[in-house]
């Protein structure tokens, strides 16, 4: 029997109790014994809940009893989660978290702590909720070189888009609406500015490129700008507008990484994942383009993958479980201006002044446009080539072309 004790109670961590205690038989077969949940610790009182008898709220309980094996963190944030990860591992206990503020910030420093004291620091439920994903890419891609990465990677913010693509939703409408539904936060900021996909696109870099990438290394655009207008000048050429989390392979080991709203082809399976879905497209030098798709957050969905975390460690509590990463450096992740790609331009301006300054572009019209606004694609060109091209014009949005 592997005991377990899960840190704060709120949606996942009472989503995991709940699976644990729903699908305890095919666990235990899967896990090679029972997994039981021995503590939950949480600063509030749960009178009516099933697991009412499982309530402390001292760490140091869990710390010190031999019998507890595993810890599962789902308190969220870098504080006090990195505080009882930081205990725990060195009680030569195994953690499981769904934690990706945590291990986008200190995951290089914990993965150390956990290897030198003989146990398993594992987090599949930090990126894509219940989308497999980090397991697939140690393991089952692990023959390739994998070349890039690129994802939606943030529910809210794909509900959001989704909203204001089939429902004519201004950004702060369908804000409400997601706020409404549960979807966003009553501070959304994490979300909308990027923060939570860049966290993500921080973790899928380090296990991908074997060397921890920052957050505050990777340039962030969130998706407050995206207007109406530009939803209609995107579906007027094929597009649709998607908020994306992207690292590519550079030479000598460095790593390009960064997340912005990109027009996606409607042709390209990204441009349909809608509402508060996932989706994660790996390109491998051998495999090529593989997609991972799901629900990328929510109570049973996350879980589902932190509980599939914990019956790994219970099958075998000593294995090497091949998630290591480097230490990263301050060289390590360089702009994505070297980039070259097709570009959306919206601009107070008229169309001969796009022509004038770009030269061959895709002029693009929708319904009620003011007489001097332009919208267009560009040809492919880097970001410093088109900022000089537009130089003197008044620029309402500029987003990259996938």
């Amino acid at each position: 029997m592997t005991k377990v004790a899960i840190l704060g109670f709120g949606t996942v961590g009472s989503g995991v109790a709940e699976v644990l205690s729903k699908n305890s038989q095919g666990i235990a077969r899967r896990a090679g014994g029972e997994i039981q949940v021995k503590y939950i610790l949480d600063v509030r009182d749960f009178p009516d809940s099933p697991f009412k008898d499982c309530f402390v709220k001292d760490f140091s309980i869990i710390e010190n009893d031999p019998e507890v094996e595993v810890v599962v963190e789902t308190i969220g944030g870098a504080k006090v989660a990195l505080e009882f990860t930081t205990r725990a591992l060195k009680a030569g206990k195994s953690v499981v978290s769904s934690n990706k503020e945590l291990v986008a910030t200190h995951g290089y420093e914990l993965l150390q702590l956990a290897k030198a004291n003989g146990v398993s620091y594992l987090f599949e439920a930090s990126v894509g909720g219940g989308i497999p994903i980090l397991h697939p890419l140690i393991n089952c891609l692990a023959a390739n070189e994998v070349e890039q990465i690129t994802g939606i990677l943030n529910g809210t913010t794909n509900y959001i888009l989704t909203r204001m693509i089939k429902a004519g939703l201004t950004f702060d409408q369908a804000l409400k609406e997601a706020q409404d539904n549960g979807y966003a936060e009553k501070d959304p900021t994490a979300d909308v500015d990027g923060h939570d996909a860049c966290r993500k696109i921080c973790i899928l870099s380090a296990l991908a490129y074997g060397q921890h990438v920052y957050p505050q290394q990777v340039p962030t655009q969130g998706i407050r700008g995206v207007t109406l207008a530009d939803v209609a000048y995107a579906d007027s050429c094929g597009y649709k507008i998607k908020l994306l989390g992207r690292c590519l392979r550079e030479p000598e080991g460095k790593v390009c990484a960064f997340v912005a709203p990109h027009l996606v082809s409607c042709e390209n399976p990204l441009a349909g994942v809608e509402d508060v879905f996932n989706a994660i497209t790996v390109t491998g030098n051998a495999v090529g383009d593989v997609m991972f798709y799901g629900r990328g957050a929510g109570k049973l969905p996350t879980a589902s993958a932190v509980v599939a975390d914990v019956i790994e460690i219970a099958r075998d509590p000593k294995a090497d479980r091949g998630n290591q990463w480097g230490p990263g450096s301050e060289d390590l992740v360089v702009s994505d201006d070297h980039l070259t790609s097709r570009w959306y331009v919206r601009a107070n301006a008229s169309m001969d002044q796009a022509r004038l300054a770009c030269g061959e572009i895709l002029p693009l019209a929708r319904s009620g446009a003011p007489a001097r606004e332009a919208a267009f694609l560009t040809q492919p060109m880097t970001r410093p080539q088109l900022m000089d091209r537009l130089e003197g014009m008044e620029i309402c949005s500029l987003f990259r072309v996938l």
